[in-house]
């Protein structure tokens, strides 16, 4: 039998929870309306993680690059021949083997890299405009606690289809 504390705990949990997920579905919707904003003046959303998760692992072969996107290497195959024809990554000879290749960040993959991120930075400090420094301090602190328990979380959310692309409260 469960005690009454116990059962509260869950309770509270779970309207913890609840809300998270629909501050996040939230922010997916938001994410989603900038990033078709922001694919009409170049890199589609998806082409921009691949370049920014290979400007962050260095050259490395495609099947890497799949890995660390969590997507398959066909998708990210036909993703890529996009870069590397917008001239933002390379294709290179593995240094190890030569018969097979790296893929890399060109130095105009790395500039526009480094202006979305400028750009993103200076929208985060004008929302953060109204935050006391503590406030913004402690917030990004627990953000980037609870990214890292995300990605650490990822497989069981795939493996219970818990990231399905709408909540319960959606439809």
């Amino acid at each position: 039998m469960a005690t009454p504390g116990r059962h509260d705990a869950q309770a509270d949990d779970l309207v913890s929870a609840d809300r998270l997920g629909m501050a996040l579905v939230r922010m997916n919707k938001m994410h989603a309306c900038v990033a078709a904003h922001l694919s009409k003046t170049g890199v589609d959303k998806s082409a921009f993680v691949l370049l920014a998760n290979l400007n962050q692992l260095g050259p490395s072969r495609s099947s890497a690059l799949a890995e660390a996107v969590f997507s398959d290497p066909s998708t990210v195959s036909r993703q890529v021949a996009v870069l590397v024809k917008e001239g933002l990554v390379e294709r290179r000879a593995d240094p190890e083997d030569g018969r097979a290749s790296v893929l890399a960040v060109t130095g105009a993959g790395a500039r526009l890299l480094a202006e979305r991120r400028k750009q993103r930075n200076e929208a985060l400090i004008h929302l953060f405009a109204d935050w006391s420094p503590e406030d913004r301090d402690r917030f990004v602190e627990f953000f980037e606690r609870f990214v890292g328990d995300y990605e650490k979380a990822l497989p069981y959310f795939i493996a219970e289809g818990g990231l399905g692309p709408r909540s319960e409260g959606e439809r």
